[in-house]
This record gives structure tokens, C-alpha cells and sequence, in this order.
């Protein structure tokens, strides 16, 4: 595997946006490539690292600068990191890339621009319908506040777009900004 400089690609979006099925798609490719990758996706660390945190604004935030900190101290190792997570709030995820600038860490913001109605389509976990009979509360861009990124280094529009589309556009913005 090559070394090379690091970085984290930070991929936001709402609940069945593709995420992680696009950070998945990408990290088989750079792992083809050679490249040394990981993926810290937000269902995993909610297991692991963030076991115990709930869903309110503070806790959310807390997991949100966890999965951070990982992020940045693997791409300062020189692996390329792929970070799935929902991370609703604007300035949670400002934290992190400013933490990531602080340390000379690159740090790329990506928005998984995918519609409410596809993603209740998809509805991957069951979420949407949960939500509609009653059952869940605060679910991110329903009844709890997602605030999109307003600038972010990469919109991937979804709808209609394949993952493999999804995962070249994002291959092809790293490649052009040295970061493989």
C-alpha cells in the first residue's frame, strides 16, 4: 500500500442519503489503487466509540467531534479517511474542520444532496416509517433540524445518479486537489 499524504472526506447528508454506500464504493476503489483507506462509518461509531450517547443536539455534537478527532489523527498517518455520517448541524461539523486546519490535516466537506422523498424511499433502517407511525421522534430532516452545508467542496445531486457516478465525481475531486 502507498503512504502518501492523508485526508478526510466528510460526507453529510440525511438518513438514507447513500453515504455510505458511496464511501464504501470509493474506498474499493482506492484500496485497488493501492491506497491505505478507511471508512468511519456513523452507525459503527455510535456502537463502538460513541456507545451510550443519545440523539440530542449536545450528544450529537459530541459524537460528531469523536468521529473528528479519529478522522484527523489516521489522515495525519497518511490514510485516506471516508466519513459517513449524518453531522446535522453546521457548526459541529465547522469544529472538526477547523480542527483538521489547526493540524495541517486536508479535510474535504462533501454534501450527499439526495431529497427527502428519495431517501424515505429508500428509508434503508426503517426510520421514515418508523417516524410516520409514531414510533421515532427527532429523526434528522423530518422533525429534527438537518442544516445543509452551504458551501461545500462537493455537491453530489443523487437523485438519478448512480453510485458509481457518485463515487467517480468524488474520486475525480481528490485526484484534482492532490490528495491521491
Amino acid at each position: 500500500m502507498s503512504g502518501g499524504s492523508g485526508a478526510t472526506v466528510w460526507l453529510t447528508g440525511l438518513p438514507s442519503a447513500g453515504k455510505t454506500t458511496i464511501a464504501t464504493a470509493l474506498a474499493e476503489r482506492l484500496r485497488g489503487e493501492g491506497r491505505r483507506v478507511e471508512v468511519l462509518d456513523g452507525d459503527e461509531i455510535r456502537t463502538f466509540l460513541s456507545a451510550g450517547l443519545g440523539f440530542s443536539r449536545a450528544e450529537r455534537d459530541t459524537n460528531v467531534q469523536r468521529i473528528g478527532f479519529v478522522a484527523e489523527l489516521l489522515a495525519s498517518h497518511g490514510v485516506t479517511v471516508l466519513v459517513p455520517v449524518i453531522a446535522p448541524y453546521a457548526d459541529s461539523r465547522e469544529a472538526v474542520a477547523k480542527r483538521h486546519a489547526a493540524e495541517g490535516t486536508p479535510y474535504v466537506e462533501v454534501h450527499v444532496a439526495t431529497s427527502l422523498r428519495v431517501c424515505s424511499q429508500r428509508d434503508v433502517k426503517g426510520l421514515y416509517a418508523k417516524q410516520a407511525a409514531g414510533e421515532l421522534t427527532g429523526l434528522t430532516g423530518v422533525d429534527d433540524p438537518y442544516e445543509e452545508p452551504e458551501s461545500p467542496d462537493l455537491r453530489l445531486e443523487t437523485d438519478g445518479r448512480s453510485v458509481t457516478e457518485s463515487a467517480t465525481a468524488l474520486h475525480t475531486l481528490l485526484r484534482e486537489r492532490g490528495l491521491l
